[in-house]
């Protein structure tokens, strides 16, 4: 049996941070086990390779929610990274922090050491950022953020449409300060996707003390009593163990709890039903998952070009030269290009709502539909930045290999619906707005039928999806349904094991989750090896 001092459970977003931070000194030995295999495929480092991987089965756990109460009873898919470098091998690229607001309620909440000044440091010591101000932007991280190389025409009348509405253009989203209209910054490095793999577990992997086991499905966490001591996986059809040191979960806000769960480490309520051993109660494992739901409006575009035309027969062939030789075009391009923060109503301290913006369109079809028109289209969205709507991750079975149960319960609170209608409407405004509305032919997607409240709720419960951001779902905290301890990471009443990824998160961050979970990564990181 291996031993080793530190057992990763996940390569993903936080788990390639820990390989790295936790193998630098060159001592400690440090294992990671991750259930997909390695980032190969052609489409990971093209950036519109997004649409040809985020479902793909190849990797991807294949989740899908269960039936939403207030969406119509619909299923969602929900996908989830099975590859080297988890869902930031398969991700829509935007680099987004949050606001200060986010970090200081963590601290209000009773997570001390996790406020916006706190948090800062590790933003800055993650990224390598050109430009911005030196106080909070980082220079020589291993992340690189990068600016678009080709913004679009449309992007810029969108931008302008704004700014006539009253929002402001902000110089950096990423300051602490969100609010305003802007271009989103990327995760990319000359043209292609920088992931974790790239930015921290390709270049620790050189070194001797750590050691990568891929395709191995964490079946439980090992105890010896209530210290945590290491994990059985499976991997070719046989079991294995490891011995550790110290445990570490970077699984994610789905894969983190189910962990748990199925290692006896939850409410009994749940784990009873199935068989599962009660090893140690905590009520909290799985509850507090929290997700931002995006609804899109579409319009036909005339007197520019959109990205859709550039997407099918010999106009593609050409895009795809292009990118070779400059690193340029349609495949250069993220899912969104542009996009803003706004407050939907007044008295707001902050902004709630987050908007997104794309030079092409989906056949008049709501998120989650990633083939392009063929005509000139352009697609706004918006997503509550910190829906108040509160679900669940729960085991269903004690079989590793069986899929949880996921319920975001999306638009179960009625800020959450009121948020996403003004927003709503606000893009329609944009629409009608110049110099946007020079481009527009006709809304096309819900199209000018939809004109009250319910209407537009209603294309919201039916069209709808996820932007790939779960979290909360084992939170830091000092309350009766926190899992983790705010100050050492650990599981609340046990030694030997933390959880360092999205499922800590107490509140939802405002905005694109990756950012974040990178940061409580490197912090961690510092925790474990001060400890």
């Amino acid at each position: 049996m291996e031993e080793v001092d530190y057992l990763i459970v996940g390569a993903g977003a936080a788990g390639c941070v820990l390989a790295h931070r936790l193998s630098e000194n060159g001592r400690n030995r440090v294992a990671v086990l991750e259930a997909g295999g390695p980032d190969r495929h052609i489409w990971i480092k093209v950036p519109a390779g997004f649409n040809k991987t985020v479902y793909n089965e190849a990797l991807n756990w294949g989740y899908e929610t269960a039936p939403g109460p207030h969406i119509d009873g619909r299923r969602i898919r929900f996908p989830r990274g099975k590859v080297w470098g988890g869902s930031g091998s398969i991700n829509g690229h935007l680099y987004v922090r949050g606001q200060a607001f986010d970090y200081d309620t963590w601290a209000q909440l009773g997570c001390r050491g996790w406020s916006w000044s706190d948090v800062v440091p590790y933003f800055r010591k993650a990224e390598t950022r050109a430009g911005g101000d030196d106080a909070v932007r980082g220079r020589s991280g291993p992340l690189r953020i990068e600016d678009q190389r080709e913004p679009h025409a449309l992007s810029d009348a969108y931008i302008s449409a704004n700014e006539a509405l009253g929002l402001k253009r902000n110089p950096d989203y990423n300051s602490g300060d969100q609010e305003g209209t802007m271009l989103y910054q990327q995760m990319m490095r000359g043209g292609r996707r920088w992931s974790p793999v790239d930015a921290y577990l390709r270049p620790a992997l050189k070194r001797g003390n750590l050691r990568l086991i891929d395709r191995a499905l964490v079946e439980r966490i090992d105890f010896d009593g209530a210290k945590a001591i290491g994990a059985t996986f499976r991997r070719d059809g046989a079991s294995q163990s490891i011995r550790a040191r110290e445990t570490v979960l970077c699984g994610g806000a789905i894969n983190s709890p189910q962990l748990l769960q199925l290692s006896g480490i939850g409410d009994p309520e749940w784990l009873q039903p199935l068989g599962i051993a009660v090893k140690h109660a905590l009520p909290g494992v799985g509850r507090n998952m929290r997700d931002h739901y995006a609804v899109r409006v579409s319009a036909l575009v005339k007197g520019a070009s959109s990205l859709n035309e550039k997407s099918h027969g010999l106009a593609l062939l050409g895009q795809v030269v292009r990118y070779l030789v400059e690193r340029k075009g349609l495949l250069a391009a993220s899912p969104s290009h542009a996009g803003g923060y706004l407050r939907t109503r007044p008295g707001l301290a902050t902004p709630d709502m987050q908007l997104y913006f794309a030079p092409a369109s989906y056949g008049g079809a709501g998120y989650g539909t990633t083939t392009l028109d063929t005509v000139p289209g352009m697609t706004l969205g918006a997503a509550q930045l910190r829906p108040e709507s509160v679900g669940w991750v729960k085991a269903l079975s004690a079989d590793p290999a069986a899929k949880p149960e996921i319920q975001p319960n999306y638009l179960a609170e009625r800020e959450d619906r009121d948020s996403l209608l003004a927003a709503m409407k606000y893009m329609r405004r944009l629409l009608a707005t110049r110099p946007l509305s020079d481009f527009v032919i006709r809304e096309n997607f819900p199209g000018p039928a939809v004109e009250t409240d319910e209407q537009w709720l209603a294309h919201a419960r039916a069209t709808g999806s996820t932007t790939y951001h779960p979290v909360g779902s084992c939170k830091m905290g000092t309350d009766r349904m926190a899992v983790v301890d705010p100050l050492t990471l650990r599981v609340h009443g046990l030694a030997g094991l933390r959880v360092a990824d999205a499922s800590l998160m107490p509140t939802m961050v405002s905005g694109n989750t990756y950012a974040a979970t990178n940061m409580i990564a490197e912090k961690t990181a510092d925790t474990i090896l001060a400890a």
